[in-house]
């Protein structure tokens, strides 16, 4: 069952995965596999079962255990995908949603995937294939004790007064284990909103940085988290504690000023209609912002939109949409925009055929690899489609799969040269999907003066902040 929405209050709640796909897959031995230890930072960890069965000890160790099901559990249904981002996925599901499919679940086995029942309609949009699949075992958790194991009945209830051991870190839960949609595990912690953003605005800014930096990604953060809370539904969770969401880590570590931007902007949030914005962020945009149709599958939105990140000469420079003569002009030089002081506003990568090759994988389709083009650019310059040439045919990378594709591109904002067969060189500039909010960029206007409220609005124009009570149901 997925908890509630967590922006049904004025004080959310957030379910976060600290550990997720816990236990031997199924066609693993569940003996091979370790046991799963909850240790108590100190004193107690408490355990109560579905059955309410109750457990206490400074550590619990839980053994799994395989158990085949009386009669195989056979399913079918209509997989979209794979996805390169959940953006890109949700936008799958709201075109294939308007075509009058119903009960769209989107799920990460390994890629983002929209899944539809098997009579769910066709739509032209979403390409969509036939799957079917056969689960002959449930994975089973067990508490071995002197007297025999006891067989625990899921969900799992933890609770641990002085917080919980996990990884480097201690949480304070409280905690729920429950089963999730691919035949695992999860390890969730029930997280409120602003606890969750000191283990969140560290790890994703830097605690050094400038104190209007660090509330605008507070702010920002705070604003992700709520419009995201649906993206684990089909898992019973709300986010994932790594990059696939926002990266989390022990709050407790926060030092004071981190506490300080989180508590001077307490439960205010970004928002566009009464709604929290996509607050999607990153670490440089190189010079330019990118429109959200630049980085991922989905309709233009009002308050990202293609921009140059710099003073009023540098805008007048290099104004969008960038000309073809421009951008090899901003990428080479463009030191004036906001945030050129990051290691990665401009950098160069080489692109060999057995690179490209290796990274498309076997499924690639394209033999030996004979030329890489780039076929359409954004207002932002960013390439929309890469396409990839071979002896066996072509393959054509679009958006957000061009970098989860070739993994060595730090952005999307590069011009592309031959040096030599097979051998491309790659000149760019900027780190992430280039949406929203520069991170270099605000700790730069941070630095110049600019208030929190003032980089938010230079980032998201037209959006106002709002307090979490005054919303409207997320997403």
């Amino acid at each position: 069952m997925s908890p509630a929405p967590a922006v049904a209050s004025a004080d959310p709640v957030l379910h976060v995965a600290l550990a997720a796909r816990l236990g031997p897959a199924e066609s693993a031995e569940s003996a091979a596999a370790a046991p799963l230890r909850l240790r108590a930072a100190s004193g107690m960890v408490r355990l109560i079962d579905a059955e309410g069965r109750r457990f206490m000890a400074p550590e619990l160790v839980l053994h799994w255990q395989r158990v085949p099901l009386p009669k195989p559990l056979l399913w079918r249904r209509q997989v979209a995908g794979p996805f390169a981002s959940f953006e890109s996925a949700e936008r799958a599901a709201e075109l294939w949603r308007a075509g009058g499919a119903e009960g769209l679940l989107i799920a990460h086995p390994r890629d983002w995937e929209v899944w539809a029942p098997e009579n769910a309609p066709a739509v032209a949009e979403v390409p969509a294939r036939a799957v079917t699949g056969r689960q002959t075992s449930a994975l089973e958790l067990q508490l071995r004790r002197p007297d025999g194991a006891v067989t625990l009945r899921g969900p799992l209830r933890i609770e641990a007064e002085r917080g919980l051991a996990w990884g480097a870190g201690v949480y304070a839960g409280p905690f729920r284990l429950l089963a999730d949609a691919h035949g695992g595990w999860t390890l969730v912690e029930q997280v409120p909103l602003e606890r969750y953003l000191a283990g969140v605005v560290p790890q994703e800014i830097g605690a050094g940085s400038p104190a209007a930096a660090l509330a605008a990604q507070a702010v920002l953060a705070r604003t992700w988290a709520l419009r995201n809370s649906h993206r684990f539904a089909v898992d019973g969770y709300h986010l994932c504690a790594d990059t696939q969401c926002q990266v989390y880590s022990d709050p407790r570590q926060a030092g004071s000023t981190v506490l300080a931007a989180i508590s001077t902007t307490r439960h205010r949030v970004l928002t566009w209609e009464n709604r929290p914005i996509h607050a999607v962020y990153h670490a440089s945009n190189g010079g330019v912002a990118a429109g959200f149709p630049e980085a991922w599958n989905g309709a233009a939105l009002p308050y990202l939109k293609a921009s140059p990140d710099g003073p009023a000469a540098f805008a007048n420079r290099f104004p969008v949409p960038l000309t073809p003569s421009s951008l090899p002009a901003l990428l080479v030089g463009g030191k004036e925009a906001y945030g050129s002081d990051h290691p990665r506003f401009r950098w160069q990568r080489r692109l060999t055929a057995d690179g490209i090759a290796q990274a498309l994988g076997s499924a690639g389709g394209v033999g030996t690899i004979q030329a890489v083009e780039v076929r359409e650019r954004g207002p932002s310059g960013r390439v929309l489609t890469l396409a990839i040439r071979g002896s066996a045919g072509e393959r054509q990378l679009r958006l957000d799969a061009i970098r989860r594709t070739l993994r060595t591109l730090p952005s999307t904002l590069f011009t592309l040269v031959p040096e030599g067969q097979g051998v491309w060189l790659v000149q760019g500039g900027g780190f992430g999907h280039g949406a929203g909010l520069s991170q270099a960029g605000a700790i730069d206007l941070a630095r110049r003066g600019w208030s929190s409220e003032r980089i938010l609005g230079h980032y998201y124009p037209g959006t106002r902040l709002q307090t979490v009570g005054e919303l409207g149901d997320a997403p």
